[in-house]
């Protein structure tokens, strides 16, 4: 039985009600470390009121996925239910100090993303034991909050991860939310409502395809401007060289259990890296907002990633930001590539559509069916496929000479591609 216990009032979705095993979830160490991580890494240099947490976004996935699977046209009782919103609670409970920026230490040392270290984290330790105790089988929880149950009814998954799912809902109305940008006014309760199940995949109606427009445009363009801003992204490479540098006398990546794990925030992370001889001047750089400099930015609308995954091999990268530095004359190591891509509209589902595609469901009884968006969309037809972005970065009085080093090895920005934020 799913008892009551309480109301949070979120600034979001309003007041939020929470049930006692959720209670109990939220006050274990995991999830109130997520208070002590930052949602949007540097994007408060550029939005002074990107302040908000992983915590906050959390709960606002565990209130969006009961909404999802409560208006669904299929049968769920209420423990299944509290089962799906204990994984929207814990689906970040992985995420490393300064969210998506550690994870970057974490794939090059370890190979893993924060999503294994969820699935990790929720099956061992304290979060196994605290849900064990609500009578509730935390495998089940860690599995379905990465998306990745099995034995689960597809659609189940596709609510915490997909093209459309409950986790991009919240963090797009959040983030712009925060920082003042109005790139996620939409209507995502729309989508909610009349969102769908057919075949056992999720699918969004196709009364709804105004409403699927404006999130999947303003998906990309919070991206652009918000996620993938020069300014915030400047920052972010700055703190992954700090934490590459001190890494050997850190350790950042040597932890063994949850609880070492448990140990890395923003506050403990950025206190070592400051008191660290070989990261300390970047990180006194940082507080200073002395940031790296943009010398040289492209746009590439592509069908593919070739771009992003070019430069994504780190020795392709590594040799043309030192033949740029050659060029321009300026110390090696005193440039850097950063190609940001964020595939449109990925998604995950069981049918044999083009990954890219999310699924519409059009007509009615034994008439519906599912179509491609875009082939009932030409709005998402011209969204389909990637924001590839090309920067160089230098120091601030290298800037003019890395930029004509830059326009010489990679080209000149013809007008139609230039970036304008």
């Amino acid at each position: 039985m799913v008892t009551p216990w309480g109301m949070i009032k979120d600034p979001v979705h309003g007041y939020v009600h929470i049930s006692e095993d959720e209670q109990r979830v939220m006050d274990t160490l995991p999830m109130q470390r997520l208070r002590r991580i930052k949602q949007l890494v540097f994007a408060d240099y550029v939005y002074p009121g990107a302040n908000h947490t992983r915590f906050e976004h959390s709960i606002g996935v565990m209130h969006l996925a009961g909404v999802l699977g409560r208006s669904l046209p299929v049968e769920m009782g209420e423990e299944e239910l509290q089962r799906l919103r204990l994984a929207g609670l814990c689906h970040d409970v992985g995420h490393g100090p300064f969210s998506h920026t550690f994870e970057q230490i974490l794939l090059k040392k370890l190979n893993k993303t924060h999503e294994d270290l969820t699935a990790w984290i929720v099956k061992e330790g304290e979060l196994r034991d605290v849900i064990s105790g609500c009578g509730i089988d935390p495998v089940a929880i860690a599995d379905l909050a990465v998306g990745r149950a099995a034995g689960e009814r597809a659609y189940m998954n596709q609510i915490i991860t997909s093209a459309v799912d409950v986790d991009k809902m919240d963090f797009l109305v959040r983030d712009t939310h925060h920082t003042g940008a109005e790139y996620g006014k939409i209507d995502i309760y729309r989508l909610i409502y009349t969102m769908d199940v057919f075949d056992d995949t999720l699918a969004v109606d196709s009364s709804s395809l105004p409403a699927l427009e404006a999130f999947l445009i303003a998906r990309v363009e919070s991206f652009r401007a918000i996620y993938y801003h020069k300014t915030t992204r400047a920052g972010q490479i700055q703190l992954v060289r700090a934490m590459e540098a001190a890494d050997e006398e850190l350790g950042l990546c040597d932890f063994r259990t949850p609880e070492e794990y448990m140990e890395l925030d923003d506050y403990s992370v950025w206190a070592r890296l400051k008191a660290c001889s070989k990261s300390s001047k970047l990180i006194r750089d940082l507080e200073r907002r002395r940031l790296l400099k943009c010398a040289y930015e492209r746009e590439v609308q592509a069908e593919d990633k070739s771009v992003s995954s070019l430069f994504g091999l780190e020795g392709i990268r590594r040799q043309v930001e030192e033949e740029v530095a050659s060029m321009a004359g300026v110390p090696q190591g005193s440039v850097f590539i950063d190609t940001p891509s964020l595939p449109s509209i990925p998604y995950l589902h069981k049918l044999s559509l083009d990954p890219m595609e999310v699924p519409v469901l059009e007509g009615e009884g034994s008439g519906r069916r599912l179509l491609k968006a875009t082939k009932v969309s030409k709005t998402i037809q011209v969204l389909k496929g990637f924001v590839n972005i090309v920067r160089v970065y230098t120091e601030a009085e290298q800037r003019g000479k890395v930029e004509e080093a830059a326009k010489k090895v990679l080209g000149n920005i013809p007008d139609s591609a230039r970036i304008s934020y």
